[in-house]
């Protein structure tokens, strides 16, 4: 960041007076620019024992398979950012059972939710964003072509967790800078 979004002038990175982190201050005005993590959030939406899968038409990992989920937008909630990326991706309406998986991906300052959800109908379809949706069954997934270290974790969680009929809330840290397991509760 180079210049305030408020007066224009130029902004140096330093510790405000009162705070402990570097942050965006404008030089000329005072405005402290914070900038915070993204949030993401999608479902993994469920048919019978089959999970549904879109297929990337974006980058990155184009052409990869992944969860319906994208990032929150202003004046949404989480549930309703899950549902309205689920729509948009996967053309699928779905109803929410419960948050699953909490994800604190801190290389890119994200926070990903993924909702446990009910796909009633076997309707789903393709977007701008996604070049195909399908149905999985566990044997069936293609592991080696998952976009995402997070998707793969909800996926692996939720196949094990159906073995035990018990889901609960399974928050994740990612190493910093890898895409490992450093932490799950």
């Amino acid at each position: 960041m180079n210049f305030c979004s408020h007066c224009g002038e130029r902004v140096s990175l330093r510790i405000p007076e009162g705070d402990n982190r570097p942050r965006h201050v404008c030089d000329s005005c005072g405005h402290i620019h914070y900038q915070n993590p993204r949030i993401i959030a999608g479902c993994l939406p469920v048919h019978g024992d089959q999970v549904l899968l879109c297929r990337r038409a974006i980058e990155p990992r184009y052409g990869f398979w992944t969860l319906p989920a994208g990032f929150m937008e202003n004046g949404e909630s989480t549930e309703q950012a899950a549902l309205r990326e689920t729509l948009e991706e996967a053309q699928a309406k779905v109803h929410l059972r419960q948050l699953y998986t909490l994800t604190s991906i801190i290389h890119v300052n994200q926070v990903q939710l993924i909702y446990l959800a009910d796909l009633p109908e076997p309707h789903f379809g393709s977007s701008s964003e996604t070049l195909e949706s399908r149905l999985f069954s566990e044997d069936e997934i293609p592991w080696d072509q998952l976009a995402f270290t997070t998707i793969r974790n909800a996926l692996r969680f939720y196949f094990a967790d159906r073995r035990e009929n018990h889901f609960p809330l399974r928050h994740i840290e990612l190493e910093p800078g890898t895409d490992r397991l450093l932490l799950q509760r």
